[in-house]
């Protein structure tokens, strides 16, 4: 069994590590919100080259001055939702897969979410759906520094994080800017569609 922090449509690194964990993962609820994280980010391929979607937060603090990210509150005095989804729609529309994951995947965002962490599990579960894994998770009750499970919680970090080497694919505009390594999962299945566990398989974490 693994520890992953939940994270908004994960890097293909972190869906490699889940994929190669016998399905069998730990989502670390108790620890405290960092920014520059995939948490509320994730990074897809659009036309101009790697493009971050940023999902806004509202800033409060607890008493300790911390804020855990199961308790992170989304700012929906944005339009950040139909902004995502229209730049994911722009940039894979044309990709070979899109259309067979569309209708799921729009009902995220057109979903209300009050807190972070419940948006970002239901992430999880459209992506292992659609790669048809095991949906099962367990959620952490108190934070361990150390803990006894096999830790990927580092794979959440966007800023200077973990570098995963992955093998390239055909990506939606690899002709103007070459080939971007470690984008959001959904990059991965909009191209390459049930090749996409093969290659979760074969990527060395």
């Amino acid at each position: 069994m693994s520890l992953f922090i939940p994270t908004y449509f994960s890097p293909i690194a972190q869906y490699a590590a889940i994929f190669q964990s016998d399905k069998e993962v730990t989502f670390e609820l108790q620890d405290n919100f960092q920014k520059q994280t995939y948490r509320n980010r994730c990074y897809i391929y659009g036309a101009n080259g790697k493009l971050s979607l940023n999902i806004p937060v509202k800033h409060l603090k607890n008493v300790s001055g911390r804020k855990k990210t199961k308790d992170t509150l989304i700012e929906n005095d944005f339009p950040w939702q139909s902004q995502h989804f229209k730049s994911i729609k722009t940039a894979y529309q044309t990709s070979p897969y899109f259309e067979f994951f569309e209708d799921d995947i729009s009902h995220i965002f057109n979903k209300k979410y009050v807190y972070l962490i419940d948006l970002n599990i239901d992430t999880y579960l459209f992506v292992t759906d659609a790669l048809q894994i095991s949906q099962d998770y367990l959620k952490t009750k108190v934070y361990e520094t150390s803990p006894l499970l096999k830790d990927y919680r580092e794979l959440s970090i966007a800023k200077n994080g973990v570098f995963i080497t992955t093998k390239e694919y055909t990506q939606m505009f690899d002709h103007k800017h070459g080939f971007i390594p470690n984008l959001s999962i959904l990059d991965l299945l909009f191209m390459e569609g049930p090749n996409a566990l093969t290659y979760l398989e074969d990527t060395k974490i």
